[in-house]
């Protein structure tokens, strides 16, 4: 099992367009093999962070069973396709691929 954080910073004022291209996406990639949990996540105002929210950013949670369903989701037309869309919005994309300690 492996873990993926992949946080993904938009243009000013893109999240709803972003989340509502995301959301097309989202069955046919829980439906690849090695997909354990994939689904975006914004940040919530709280006393309990110590960091502000940041309104152009959403972060994607992921669980794969291995690096190998992983790359192939990555490779993916389904994620060409999705990718291309959301290229004039998307700033960066900070992936990070953990293990379970």
């Amino acid at each position: 099992m492996i873990h993926v954080i992949a946080t993904i910073e938009l243009t000013e004022g893109s999240r709803e367009r972003f989340l509502a291209e995301f959301h097309r996406i989202i069955d046919v990639v829980r439906d690849e093999d090695g997909c354990v949990e994939y689904g975006p996540a914004i940040d919530l105002a709280t006393s309990v962070s110590s960091a502000p929210a940041r309104e152009n950013v959403v972060t994607v949670i992921e669980k794969w069973t291995n690096t190998a369903s992983l790359e192939a989701h990555l490779k993916a037309p389904h994620m060409a396709t999705y990718r291309d869309r959301v290229k004039d919005i998307v700033r960066s994309v900070n992936i990070q691929v953990l293990s379970p300690a």
